[in-house]
């Protein structure tokens, strides 16, 4: 058997199932693998963590460092969100020049941060126009098990919460002698999750593994938080050709609160 065959046979497979409700693993179409997540596990980053997904793995950290504020923000911090997709994670991940993945995957989780208000940039200028903290999000697959996008979300998230701002000089430059007491601002309302959601033939499923990541034809990436008892959709990416129709978006809205609530409290768990 030819491997267009065998990779035939399986997006059949995978297809039958879900059309059926199963799964290879047991689980729903639209529940999680297990979640572990892992606090400051780098003694040299502000705020860092370990997030395992199944056997997807990812570990994110957060570095402050002084610089001037953008122009088009001279009243408000910077954020700088990077991602390295290495050959160690994913043998679909090659060396060199980054692919689209390993530029879309720290863009939606810039997105997904950015747009959710949990980060109070206001909070973050020391002398307006000219001085300000730059938030550095860097993130790295240690393992591609599928549903990479919402594994790195929820470590950058969990990072963020841990992270704290260096002690300043009499200079107002950084002393790393002294231990670092303020804790980044953030909203203690919300914090952004996304979850992207694949599409195969009829079925729509959550959290696939990376058989059923490669087997899917469409897929749909959305940011969520929370404010006061409002959801909000702080972005939208669609991914590969196959198209949503409108009663399929419908029911993906009517899950996001449910799953949001469901994977939010597992944060909350682990820090």
């Amino acid at each position: 058997m030819s491997s267009m065959e065998g990779s035939n046979l399986t997006i059949e497979t995978l297809k039958k199932m879900f059309a059926e409700g199963k799964r290879f693993d047991g689980r729903g179409l639209t529940d999680y693998r297990d979640i572990e997540i892992i606090s400051d596990i780098s003694n040299k980053a502000e705020g860092s963590a370990r997030v395992k997904l199944g056997k997807t793995e990812v570990l994110v950290g957060v570095k402050l460092e002084l610089g001037e504020p953008y122009p088009d923000s001279p009243d408000k911090g910077n954020l700088m969100v990077s991602g390295d997709l290495l050959p160690i994670a994913s043998p679909r991940f090659e060396a060199g020049p980054p692919k689209f993945k390993a530029i879309e995957l720290p863009r939606l989780v810039d997105r997904a941060i950015r747009e959710s208000g949990m980060i109070d940039f206001s909070k973050l200028v020391i002398t307006p126009g000219e001085k300000v903290w730059t938030v550095i999000i860097d993130i790295y697959p240690i393992n591609d098990d599928g549903n990479l996008i919402d594994a790195a979300t929820l470590a950058a998230v969990a990072a963020l919460k841990r992270a704290k701002l260096p002690a300043l000089d009499e200079k107002g430059k950084i002393d790393y002698d002294k231990p670092a007491t303020t804790s980044l601002p953030l909203s203690k309302e919300t914090a952004p999750l996304t979850f992207t959601f694949f599409k195969l033939g009829d079925s729509i499923i959550l959290d696939p593994t990376r058989e059923e990541d490669e087997a899917c034809e469409g897929r749909i990436a959305l940011a969520i938080s929370k404010w006061s008892d409002q959801y909000m959709i702080n972005s939208c990416q669609k991914g590969e050709e196959m198209p949503f129709s409108r009663e399929e978006l419908e029911r993906i809205f009517d899950l996001l609160p449910k799953k949001y609530e469901e994977i939010n409290e597992k944060l909350k768990k682990f820090l």
